[in-house]
């Protein structure tokens, strides 16, 4: 069973910057894709930022790209997303998700809010 923990979410203002931290245990975590999702209440959960298991391939939804970054630590069993130049409609929990054996595994999210 893979276990996964967020940390880092919070209250900043606009134009500012936070990092959130994802720790993994249980499984094979250098085998997982893993991702960053976002929702917001009444809203379905999207995908911000994607990293392959080697780290060499990203993907970032459009709404993100050149603001945040996705990386991820093998050897310790964490990915994490640098979110800079933050806006009030990046508002929402995120989650943190591995795929791994045809499955998504899902922490239990962190909230993150913008203040104009």
């Amino acid at each position: 069973q893979v276990q996964l923990v967020e940390s880092g979410g919070g209250l900043v203002q606009a134009g500012g910057s936070l990092r959130l931290s994802c720790a993994a245990s249980g499984g094979t975590f250098r085998q997982f894709a893993m991702g960053w999702f976002r929702q917001v209440p009444g809203k379905e959960r999207d995908l911000v930022a994607r990293i392959s298991w080697s780290g060499g391939s990203t993907y970032y939804a459009d709404s993100v790209k050149g603001r945040f970054t996705i990386s991820r630590d093998n050897a310790k069993n964490t990915v994490s997303l640098q979110m800079n130049s933050l806006k009030p409609e990046d508002t929402a929990v995120y989650y943190c998700a591995a795929d791994w054996r045809a499955t998504r595994y899902w922490g239990q999210g962190t909230q993150v809010t913008v203040s104009s």
